[in-house]
């Protein structure tokens, strides 16, 4: 059995960088190539056509027939100039990847060929879809699924080894009109940021028209070869090793962090660089992360929806390129015990139409009063709605990370620095406002906010919400995940939060009070309701964990109890009342969501079975019969049984540890047998992390203990050392 892993190490070690070719051009001249852009669309269309297309983007109408027709022509014929032969709808349905079904773009006219693409398959398609999660929305018979463009993300050629597609961005609805993607309900929730934003800025600016959210992800992955990879069943069913004992080098000497790049793997990231910038994916950095053989990129800032499409594009590209160069992409929460898990970092801001920060301060201290506003209501809304954000980030891969591992802990909260601390504090604490001139601000200290932002860079890795200079970065989102559900999450509490208080500020204006003293009153209680929130401590102490229980902060660590905020009544008004999600939609969401989870444990269980009874017992029974020899021939020599006792312990051992598993492995098949036979989808997940999920790591732990004892020539599964270190 250990032929395999041994054939393996062979492959590996005869590896070499396979060197991308580039053009000599500079990034400024290919990038974006392969975009219909603002730029692209001025160049294909006419100026009549292009301004109305704008004017329907921006105001976010539906495309008319006529309008259609001369958008799919002119990105028709800019495809196909480019070397497309098929056009695509693509979407995000509730899977956590993206879909797509090719359709040439020629057509049959009695004997002649034409290239034909209507405006009308811009617009809408009908995919089959059936076999897409819906939650109960729609029975088979139902089965119509409908997709339709959205123009606010820029339609992109996609070029693979199996030609280049025309890809067109679109939403994914039901038959009756129910949400089945990812992107719909971004859109209503990025629409109800904007709306609500917009009009809190203009009590500090009228000339404000819009207001943009803003992302930036940081993807964190890790890379193995592909022959290793393919040894690893557990790897190859679910990307996360089921066993495997720590080396004796992990990242311990913290020596990987920001090292030089190993020459495989900066020939991978300079591929998929090459390739996500010509998608006009603004991929900037790359580095070594903490653990070994884990790696991390990031992009510049983007409006929310575009930014969530390009990274699901670019863990496409990523996955794609690495095969092309014998390396497998593993974007698992955790598929590593013991070392650093991977999460995606997001960076999110709002930005007015003008392109001022409203997380950033500025010069003049009304400025800086606009610049708490936001900051204040973004803490009260993480407040408010901690479990809402907790369940936004919740999965199987997710539960094996959050808290270990410079990982955030899943009790939520929010650090902002010593510094914007105890200027809350003073902001709180001062109850004579009085306002003459620019007198209020400074007597607030908010004339001095640049300078304490200057070098209030975070320091506490372990928070999971964190004020960064000029944006906060939900860091519990996991790396695999599709980033829109924590996005809707996020900017309708915020919009819910400034909704609020723009309603507190009308009716206190109402009594003729000074505006600026009525925002500081209402900024001043906000601090002192979501002071518990705040935290600026150590994540990992159990001290934090007991002060969370005081302050009545919620320490969720599992899935299927943190999905349930989903379906709490303040959810349903939040989410129903602004038109984010319907009734219907919500039940049907939060039900896939429980059914992923119990597919993804249901497969880890299944994994871990197979590989004890089909591997490592065989494996171990056939170690235990070399020492039984081994004894045998000592014995029959007449030596004493000094001579041969690590043999018989050895043997003892294996025995005791085989019974375990086998054991453990009945009954954890025995769980997961009862968790199936449950009716409701939401009771199998609770079982299944209950009374099945426990087992994983019992089981692990004699596996573990055996992978030191067996000798070493007989392990069948690539070890830890080598998945890690060679590349």
């Amino acid at each position: 059995m250990a032929i395999l892993r041994f054939k393996a190490l062979e492959t590996v070690n005869s590896r070499k960088p396979l060197r991308p070719e580039f053009p000599k051009d500079r990034v400024t001249s290919y990038f974006g190539e392969y975009v219909f852009d603002k730029k692209k669309m001025k160049e294909h269309l006419s100026p009549e056509v292009f301004k109305a297309l704008i004017q329907t983007i921006e105001s976010n109408e539906r495309l008319e027939p006529g309008l259609a027709n001369s958008v799919a022509l002119a990105m028709k014929n800019w495809s196909i100039g480019l070397g497309a032969t098929h056009y695509t709808h693509w979407f995000q349905p509730l899977t956590g990847s993206t879909a797509e079904k090719h359709d040439a773009f020629f057509d049959l006219d009695g004997d002649e060929v034409l290239e034909k693409f209507h405006g009308s398959a811009l617009v809408q398609q009908e995919p089959d879809a059936s076999s897409f999660p819906s939650g109960g929305i729609r029975n088979t018979f139902e089965a119509r699924g409908y997709t339709a463009w959205d123009p606010t993300s820029p339609a992109f050629i996609m070029d693979t080894q199996g030609g280049k597609t025309l890809c067109i961005p679109t939403v994914f609805v039901s038959y009756t009109g129910e949400a089945l993607d990812n992107k719909t309900p971004l859109l209503k929730a990025l629409h109800f940021i904007d709306k609500a934003a917009t009009e809190v800025v203009q009590l500090f600016d009228k000339e404000c028209a819009r207001v943009i959210a803003t992302l930036g992800p940081e993807q964190e992955y890790f890379l193995v070869d592909s022959a290793l990879y393919n040894a690893r069943p557990d790897l190859l069913m679910g990307n996360r090793t089921v066993f495997g004992h720590s080396p004796a080098r992990g990242q311990q000497m913290e020596d990987h962090y920001f090292a030089s790049i190993p020459p495989r793997v900066q020939s991978f990231m300079m591929d998929f660089e090459f390739a996500a910038w010509r998608l006009g994916i603004p991929v900037r950095t790359r580095h070594n992360e903490v653990a070994p053989g884990q790696f991390e990129c990031a992009p510049t800032f983007a409006e929310v929806n575009l930014s969530v499409d390009q990274n699901s594009l670019l863990m496409d590209i990523m996955e794609r390129v690495a095969e092309r160069h014998d390396l497998r992409l593993l974007l698992h929460e955790k598929p590593f015990s013991g070392i650093n898990g991977s999460g995606k970092h997001n960076n999110w801001s709002l930005s007015t139409s003008n392109g001022k920060n409203l997380l950033s301060p500025g010069k003049k201290p009304k400025e800086n009063l606009q610049f708490l506003t936001f900051f204040v209501n973004t803490i009260k809304a993480v407040h408010v709605h901690a479990d809402l954000l907790r369940a936004s980030i919740a999965s199987a891969g997710n539960d094996h990370r959050l808290g270990a591992n410079e990982a955030p802990p899943a009790i939520i909260s929010v650090f902002i620095g010593s510094q914007l601390t105890e200027l809350l504090d003073s902001l709180e604490k001062n109850s004579n406002v009085i306002e003459k001139g620019d007198n209020l601000y400074l007597k607030l200290g908010i004339d001095k906010l640049p300078e304490i932002l200057l070098d209030n860079t975070d320091r506490n890795r372990t928070s999971p919400f964190a004020f960064t200079g000029n944006k906060f970065e939900f860091r519990a989102v996991g790396s695999s995940a599709n980033i829109s559900a924590p996005m809707v999450v996020l900017n309708t509490i915020v919009a819910q939060q400034l909704v609020e208080f723009k309603a507190e500020v009308d009716a206190e204006l109402e009594k003729g009070l000074k505006k600026e003293v009525v925002i500081v009153n209402i900024l001043r209680r906000y601090i002192r309701e979501s002071r518990n929130i705040l935290f600026e401590g150590n994540g990992y102490s159990q001290e934090w964990v007991e002060e969370a229980a005081k302050r009545g902060l919620p320490n969720i660590t599992t899935t299927p109890p943190a999905l349930k905020a989903y379906l709490s009544s303040e959810s349903r008004k939040l989410f129903v009342e602004n038109g984010i999600f319907t009734e219907r939609e919500l039940e049907a969401r939060t039900e896939i969501y429980f059914e992923d989870y119990v597919k993804k444990i249901q497969i880890e269980s299944r994994v871990i079975a197979d590989l004890a009874l089909n591997q490592i017992i065989p494996t171990a029974v056939n170690y235990q019969n070399k020492l039984i020899q081994n004894v045998q021939g000592l014995k029959s020599l007449g030596l004493e049984e000094n001579s041969y006792k690590a043999s018989l312990d050895a043997l003892i051992e294996i025995s005791e540890r085989l019974v375990v598993i086998k054991t453990e492995v009945r009954e954890m098949t025995t769980a997961r047998k009862f968790a199936n036979n449950l009716e409701h989808m939401e009771e199998r997940a609770f079982s299944y992390c209950d009374k099945v999920k426990p087992y994983f790591s019992t089981i692990r732990k004699q596996v573990d203990k055996l992978e030191l004892i067996v000798d070493d020539e007989f392990w069948p599964l690539p070890k830890y050392r080598e998945l890690l270190f060679l590349k």
